[in-house]
């Protein structure tokens, strides 16, 4: 960690590698596809992540486990900047994500049971294996 304002402090990209658990590659694509910026630069061009943008990558990280895509995460970023303002275009992105998670778990039901179904069969069958043949193109 790296002070250079009284009362500011800056974090290295190793470091925030460490503190958010993502790759330092992920750390430079986040600002080369433009959802972190601002962030400032030594003169020999080593990165200095403020607060201000280890709460941007939380934020970001956050929305990622809610299943946003990077380009509506980038949409929320720039919502997030003026959420009073935001909020009903921030309710209907999220509308839209809650659409999308319930058809998802549709899908992943009907694979449970369909799953449930192979092993059942595969349990009871002497000859071939049904979880094999299912799956095999016919």
């Amino acid at each position: 960690m790296i002070a250079r304002q009284k009362n500011t402090q800056f974090y290295k990209i190793g470091e925030v590698s460490e503190i958010t658990a993502l790759s330092i590659d992920t750390l430079r694509y986040y600002e080369k596809i433009g959802l972190l910026n601002n962030i400032n630069r030594t003169s020999s061009g080593v990165r200095l992540y403020s607060e201000q943008n280890l709460s941007c990558i939380r934020f970001i990280q956050r929305a990622k486990t809610m299943n946003f895509s990077l380009d509506e995460i980038s949409s929320l970023l720039q919502m997030r900047e003026n959420p009073g303002h935001a909020k009903n275009n921030v309710r209907e992105l999220t509308k839209t994500k809650l659409i999308e998670v319930e058809a998802q778990l549709k899908t992943l039901n009907t694979l449970q049971k369909e799953l449930t179904l192979l092993i059942n069969l595969c349990s009871g069958s002497k000859d071939g294996c049904p979880i094999i043949e299912e799956i095999t193109p016919k």
